[in-house]
């Protein structure tokens, strides 16, 4: 009895560690832009914290990739759903020890940050994506829609996708979440 209840107890404590080691879509929103081609944007909010392995190949000058995915779809109820977009957008965080500051770009813009939490805070915020246009969604049709954050070890170093393998510590990734398609995106 006392061996249930000690092990239940380990059980109880290793369950928030495994937690603290993913990514969370706290909040995914799509709308209409505000731009004169009113396409559709997507809003999103992810929840994480880096492992401290992470934190410190970071501070050493690896860069790390986070890659937010994208999926919209019409259901089809003779076949396979209908992927209507698939689009991603991929993060390079980094940190120069030259001028001490942490950078997060996402193609030719990048942007400097003064601390890790800065940077960080900046990644898990997502507003304004363009994700689609606005004449792909029909008022008539039901769509549903996904998005998801991970880590791309990918793009790793070699020796690092090799240690991404064997190490949890390296996978850092969300499940899908379904974002609302409301009616008003078709208008």
């Amino acid at each position: 009895m006392l061996c249930c209840a000690l092990l239940l107890a380990c059980a109880a404590m290793v369950a928030p560690v495994a937690a603290a080691d993913r990514i969370v879509v706290t909040a995914a929103q799509l709308q209409l832009s505000n731009d004169a081609d009113g396409s559709v944007v997507l809003d999103a909010q992810f929840d994480f914290e880096l492992p401290p392995v992470l934190e410190d190949a970071v501070n050493r000058g690896l860069a790390l990739y986070f890659v937010i995915e994208f999926e919209l779809f019409r259901p089809r109820w003779y076949w396979f759903d209908k992927k209507l977009v698939d689009v991603a957008r991929t993060y390079r965080l980094t940190y120069s020890p030259l001028t001490r500051q942490y950078r997060l770009a996402t193609g030719a813009l990048a942007q400097p940050f003064d601390s890790l939490a800065e940077a960080l805070a900046a990644l898990r915020r997502l507003r304004g994506w363009r994700v689609a246009d606005r004449t792909i969604i029909r008022p008539d049709d039901d769509y549903s829609a996904q998005v998801r954050m991970r880590l791309d070890t990918s793009q790793l170093p070699k020796p690092f996708q090799v240690n991404a393998l064997t190490n949890r510590d390296w996978t850092l990734a969300s499940d899908w979440r379904n974002v609302p398609v409301s009616a008003d995106l078709a208008k």
